[in-house]
């Protein structure tokens, strides 16, 4: 009788413990302060041209869990792309716009598809340093050099792979645009730890 009630308890006391544990799991993946490293395409639209180059940035957040699969979290982020449009001027001459770092704040949600893998969506601020050079025209149009910083918004999206409590990697696209006729789409792979 003894074996019997010690078999029922202990198969009882696991199928309580084994759905919460799994809970547990499937939840702490995606939660806390994280920190990531990213690299990419960069892709800067001005003028209405467009250049491609490598870019590289980084991204602090902080995560929290609503329920066992909605992530609510902010981040900011920083990027470097060196895209470099040049255009011909109106009446003669060339228009040079260069695209340095871009630094920007966001709110992102995500749905947990599986205890290791979230889709996420975001949109925020952002802000970019700029420089814009014009060589001069024959109809005399004075050379310039302007050296000057826009602020836009901000939306993208991605996905989140855990590869256990503390490391992950991701995929994201995410388009910018400066106002002032520029805008960035950059695509990249990052990897990133959570600190717990």
């Amino acid at each position: 009788m003894h074996k019997t009630f010690i078999v029922a308890a202990i198969a009882a006391v696991s199928s309580f413990s084994a759905p919460a544990l799994a809970q547990d799991q499937f939840s702490t993946s995606f939660r806390g302060l994280r920190g990531e490293a990213q690299v990419g395409l960069d892709r800067f639209h001005s003028e209405g041209d467009h250049d491609h180059s490598l870019g590289y940035g980084g991204i602090i957040g902080w995560d929290g869990l609503v329920g066992d699969r909605v992530v609510i979290g902010a981040e900011g982020s920083f990027w470097r792309g060196t895209g470099q449009n040049f255009t011909p001027g109106v009446l003669g001459g060339t228009v040079a716009r260069k695209s340095f770092e871009e630094y920007g704040v966001a709110a992102r949600a995500g749905y947990v598809l599986t205890p290791q893998l979230m889709v996420y969506g975001k949109a925020g601020y952002v802000t970019n340093e700029q420089r814009k050079r014009f060589s001069g025209d024959p109809a005399g149009g004075q050379p310039f050099y302007d050296h000057y910083n826009t602020t836009g918004y901000q939306v993208g999206g991605g996905a989140e792979y855990s590869l256990n409590d503390l490391f992950y990697l991701s995929a994201e696209y995410k388009y910018s645009n400066y106002g002032s006729n520029s805008a960035r789409q950059k695509v990249s792979l990052g990897a990133g730890v959570r600190f717990k």
